[in-house]
């Protein structure tokens, strides 16, 4: 194969969805008045993973989070998570999920992330694979920092609720009310990434850039403004963005959360792509994806009312 010349045959492919947000209970709407499709989404995936088996060659599923909504009866949690990840499991190949609020409203991380298979230290859901030696894929924790998931009196939920308490004067933290710009990131359904994570991100990127790899970063949370709303960005996407920003080995950002989704790509032509939710797709319709990986793009092939999207860049 001649360096920079794109081929004709991707050199893998993967299948992904976010914010499948199960639960049975009647739909309702979202608090901006959108309407949510509870039961319904289950069949999305259903869908979703028939057709990821049929195309035979996926190396793997990515899930973007939010397994099962808020509104989930507690006592129902646990097997309303089991039941999703059953679905998920009916695909003939590696699942990679990552957490998302309404999977820490429902579930404690100590149950939540054995159920989806997350084995990291401490409790914390960031890792790394990758599928072919020319592609790294990072799965970053987007709620390592969280008023959310954590004991109350631990670490991480006091370093959340500290921040929230300096940039949010609301007395209900989930209010953006009278945040200004990107001041409007600081609410309690959003997260952020602590000091040791992004020791390991660095590394990582670090070593990428040495095996030469390209990367393709995943999260939760979207990290830049133009591709999302300012209410569902990572808290400190600055600091992230930064520190991505120093590699070159970053080609492409993947992220959830912001169910009407977005693109964008960034002053240093790093591509960002925030997908559209599974929960949010009227009955009869479907929001999910194939991904084709070239050495110099990434091309999404999108379901229905998920946009597909050509990411090029260099392969440098």
């Amino acid at each position: 194969m001649v360096p920079g010349v794109a081929t004709a045959q991707p050199l893998f492919s993967f299948g992904l969805i976010s914010d499948v947000q199960y639960a049975d209970i009647p739909d309702g709407r979202s608090f901006l008045g959108v309407p949510r499709y509870y039961k319904h989404s289950i069949l999305i995936l259903q869908r979703a993973v028939k057709e990821w088996n049929a195309h035979q060659k996926h190396k793997f599923v990515i899930n973007f989070g939010d397994i099962v909504d808020g509104f989930c009866p507690k006592d129902q949690s646990i097997d309303a998570v089991k039941k999703v990840v059953d679905e998920f499991e009916m695909f003939r190949g590696p699942v990679y999920h990552m957490i998302g609020n309404h999977c820490l409203y429902n579930l404690p991380r100590s149950k939540l992330l054995p159920l989806l298979k997350i084995q990291t230290l401490d409790g914390c859901a960031y890792y790394d694979f990758s599928p072919v030696p020319e592609y790294r894929f990072v799965v970053l924790d987007s709620y390592d920092i969280s008023a959310i998931g954590w004991s109350r009196d631990h670490p991480k939920t006091l370093e959340a609720l500290k921040l929230l308490r300096e940039k949010n004067p609301n007395e209900d933290k989930n209010s953006p009310t009278n945040l200004k710009g990107l001041e409007r990131r600081f609410l309690m359904f959003n997260g952020g990434i602590g000091k040791e994570q992004m020791d390991w991100l660095d590394g990582v990127l670090q070593n990428a850039t040495k095996l030469k790899q390209k990367v393709v970063v995943s999260s939760h949370l979207p990290l830049d403004p133009c591709a999302t709303s300012e209410e569902a960005l990572l808290w400190n996407c600055d600091e992230v963005m930064n520190l991505i920003h120093r590699y070159k080995c970053v080609k492409v950002i993947l992220a959830g959360h912001d169910h009407k989704g977005g693109y964008s790509i960034d002053s240093h032509g790093v591509h960002h792509r925030v997908f559209e939710a599974a929960l949010e797709c009227p009955p009869g319709t479907d929001a999910f994806g194939s991904v084709y990986v070239y050495d110099d793009r990434i091309s999404l092939v999108g379901t229905d009312r998920m946009a597909s999207t050509d990411m090029h860049f260099s392969p440098q």
